[in-house]
């Protein structure tokens, strides 16, 4: 593997963590402890750095001080505005699309973002709970509102880590009248489903500005 493909595998690394909300705002970004992780060269960690920092999604204090970007009320609200467009499109599509198999994997993600829960495994719920989102827009056959999507979790994925835990059953409670919306191939339900739990689950992060 070279290095720009390496850049670029080491990119999708980073944007999966920024997005599975492994990452919180200002947490700082070591390229060395980061190639030595990967098992390879600081090159392509500084490539794919540099490209995050270009996004947005990280930012470059000095060349020893990259933190994950902590952003402002005003661009929460911008893209909650989007989510709520673009996710309520993508669950509208989904509800008579989804297949029995579909509804059975969206229930599972639910049951086991309940035991993370009850558990305390925060970091596990917050992986789940991104999953469950992603998988209803792949049901959708949306590829390229699902490829949006990705770049707006790159900065939503660390609020959501960071304010998950405070935000308690509003994560996960609005969760269940989208099965029963896609149950129903009732597209109206689901967009309203997922437009509730996006206000509902953002109002902790609202609350951390």
């Amino acid at each position: 593997m070279d290095d720009l493909s390496r850049g670029q595998w080491v990119y999708h690394q980073l944007s999966d963590s920024l997005i599975q909300g492994r990452l919180k705002p200002d947490d700082r970004i070591k390229i060395r402890d980061l190639a030595e992780a990967m098992g390879t060269s600081v090159t392509p960690v500084r490539d794919a750095v540099q490209q995050l920092v270009q996004q947005g999604v990280l930012v470059m204090r000095s060349p020893r001080d990259i933190r994950v970007t902590r952003i402002g009320r005003d661009e929460y609200l911008e893209i909650r505005d989007i989510r709520l467009e673009l996710e309520g499109m993508a669950a509208a599509a989904a509800a008579p699309k989804a297949s029995a198999v579909d509804i059975k994997r969206l229930q599972s993600l639910i049951v086991l973002n309940e035991q993370a829960l009850t558990e305390g495994r925060v970091v596990d719920a917050v992986l789940l709970n991104q999953q469950f989102h992603f998988e209803y827009c792949r049901v959708a056959g949306m590829p390229n509102l699902l490829a949006i999507l990705r770049v707006l979790w790159l900065k939503m994925g660390p609020l959501i880590a960071q304010s998950y835990e405070a935000g308690g059953r509003d994560m996960v409670d609005h969760h269940y009248p989208l099965i029963v919306a896609f149950k129903n191939k009732d597209a109206r339900a689901a967009k309203l489903a997922v437009q509730n739990d996006i206000i509902s689950g953002g109002r902790a992060m609202l609350d951390s500005f």
